[in-house]
């Protein structure tokens, strides 16, 4: 049913928006008028308005539900839920509360939905966009288990700890790259515009030029008139290679190498462990079984490699054999890991276990991203000075030449 947006006004003269559905535009009028509102503006959200394909709509873009938006919501939900609320009066303050238009929209065809006697779970399916199998899974479970808001207040902490850790890795990564683009900027400033005006003067003195001044002379002629070709080649070479990645040989290769790499290899693996306890352990905490809950992780490990290792463990844990023995055939997971799980098994707490490898991978990622950007920042620093001086160097000489030849 197509869903409305409409501006109108209260029997106390106040302007109030939302948004209802409605078979048409004037049934959703008939709709405002019987909720004692008086229409001013009312049109069809953008979501159910037929588009051309290739239409790039930027409202849209800047609106658009992001990943803490969802966990804001679930946590809300959850808490009317504690609270005692019914699931439909939950939802209509939920819509009170959310400021993002987009989400706002999904929340109340979720509600309407749920009203016309769904489930939350079947509710949400029909939004895999926002809600993936994980979110949906869960929820099923909470209901199944008719603890609904346990499972909400879970999911919140699962997301958040998930953006806090992505929070974390981007801000350590924002200043070594912010620094790389700033000095390659000025390199190539200096290269293309200040080399080229200083060194003309070399050029009229009869004296064979030094070595280092040879060498920068022709980088800097060669930066300048093969600058376009070179940006031409890096954008080819940048689209031909994210092409080849997407295939299941590049992407295979490409996983291969995060974990073999020096120390960023140590860093993708914990990553991915740490990924793999908490969203297993938070599945299976809310219900959902063993099977279900490693194919959904799967697919969200974020890496081939690991992914392989977790659907085999998955195919000899279906035929009865323990979690921790599974993992350990891969050769993939660390030893403390399938210890801790084998642990787990063996105590009837492998929910818990698979929480306690979460927080300690969480932990050593945040350590090694603190001695990653400890180490970046001065190894930037150095090759920077050296090709400062470098360049220092190349003019320097031929001036001194110069000086010796008036003296």
């Amino acid at each position: 049913m197509p869903v409305f947006e409409y501006v109108a006004i209260t029997a106390q003269s106040k302007k109030v928006k939302g948004v209802l559905d409605a078979e048409t535009a004037q049934a959703a009028r008939a709709k405002l008028r019987e909720m004692e509102l008086l229409p001013v503006e009312i049109g069809e959200t953008a979501s159910q308005t037929a588009k051309p394909a290739r239409e790039i709509n930027l409202g849209e873009f800047f609106t658009r539900v992001k990943a803490p938006d969802i966990a804001l919501m679930t946590r809300q939900l959850a808490v009317l839920l504690q609270a005692g609320m019914p699931l439909v009066d939950a939802l209509n303050a939920v819509l009170d509360q959310v400021d993002n238009k987009a989400l706002k929209k999904i929340v109340y065809q979720i509600k309407e939905t749920i009203s016309e006697g769904a489930a939350l779970s079947a509710a949400l399916g029909q939004h895999r966009r926002y809600f993936p199998q994980l979110y949906v899974n869960m929820v099923k479970a909470g209901e199944s288990s008719g603890a609904l808001e346990v499972v909400l207040f879970r999911l919140a902490e699962y997301m958040e700890k998930q953006l806090t850790l992505r929070r974390k890795i981007i801000s350590a990564m924002l200043y070594p790259a912010l620094m790389t683009v700033v000095g390659f900027g000025v390199l190539f400033f200096l290269l293309t515009y200040i080399i080229p005006t200083i060194t003309k003067i070399f050029f009229q003195i009869n004296r064979a030029l030094p070595t280092p001044t040879v060498i920068l002379i022709n980088i800097s002629a060669f930066m300048r008139s093969y600058w376009l070709v070179m940006v031409v080649l890096a954008a080819v070479a940048v689209i031909v290679l994210n092409r080849y990645l997407k295939t299941e040989t590049g992407g295979t290769a490409w996983d291969k190498l995060k974990l073999a790499l020096p120390i960023f290899g140590k860093l993708n693996r914990k990553l991915a462990v740490a990924r793999f306890a908490r969203t297993l352990g938070t599945l299976t905490q809310s219900g959902v079984n063993l099977i279900d809950s490693m194919e959904i992780v799967k697919s969200i490990v974020n890496n081939r490699i690991i992914a392989k290792a977790i659907g085999q463990a998955q195919e000899n844990v279906r035929k009865g054999e323990d979690l921790a023995a599974s993992l350990r055939r891969s050769a993939v997971f660390p030893p403390v890991v399938i210890h801790m799980v084998a642990l787990g098994e063996r105590s009837g707490q492998l929910e818990e276990m698979l929480m306690k490898v979460a927080d300690t991978y969480d932990d050593e990622v945040d350590t090694t991203l603190l001695g990653l950007v400890s180490l970046l920042e001065p190894l930037m620093i150095v090759i920077m000075a050296t090709i400062v001086g470098f360049i220092v160097l190349a003019i320097l000489l031929p001036i001194f030449d110069i000086n010796q030849i008036v003296h």
